[in-house]
């Protein structure tokens, strides 16, 4: 028996998901994620077409800052370019700063904790880059990297 509006009472009641999924993909298999992180796909191909090389190291954030903000033309490609940027931002600490690591808080945001316990919010840093240029990937990197 087909009642349109019970199914919509059932879609609105049920149970909500314990956790988010990147929160239990990164349980499971937190390389996998780190990996998955590290893909932005989206940054390094808009940056390769200015001919900067997305390496994961210090050097290419700094080469990232020197890059004229041409995605700021784009009003709906902006926040996915500071997305990509911040987690790019987090790969290279992750793969260069001594016990620095993803973590995935339980609203399922990613961040990096780094050894000292100190967590860096670098998607949030990332669209501020993206955005307006401050703060300077690279900068954030160096900051991080005294910790």
């Amino acid at each position: 028996m087909n009642i349109p509006f019970l199914d919509n009472w059932r879609k609105r009641h049920e149970p909500e998901p314990a956790e988010p999924p990147l929160v239990a993909a990164y349980d499971r298999d937190p390389e996998g994620v780190g990996e998955l992180l590290a893909e932005c796909e989206l940054l390094r191909t808009r940056v390769a077409q200015s001919g900067v090389a997305l390496d994961d190291t210090p050097r290419s954030l700094q080469e990232l800052d020197q890059l004229p903000p041409r995605w700021r033309d784009d009003p709906e490609e902006l926040p996915w370019v500071g997305n990509d940027a911040g987690l790019y931002l987090g790969t290279v600490i992750v793969r260069n700063v001594p016990g620095a690591r993803w973590q995935v808080w339980p609203g399922g945001g990613p961040v990096v904790r780094l050894a000292s316990g100190r967590e860096i919010q670098v998607v949030e840093a990332g669209l501020g880059w993206a955005m307006t240029g401050s703060p300077e990937l690279s900068q954030v990197y160096a900051e991080a990297a005294e910790y």
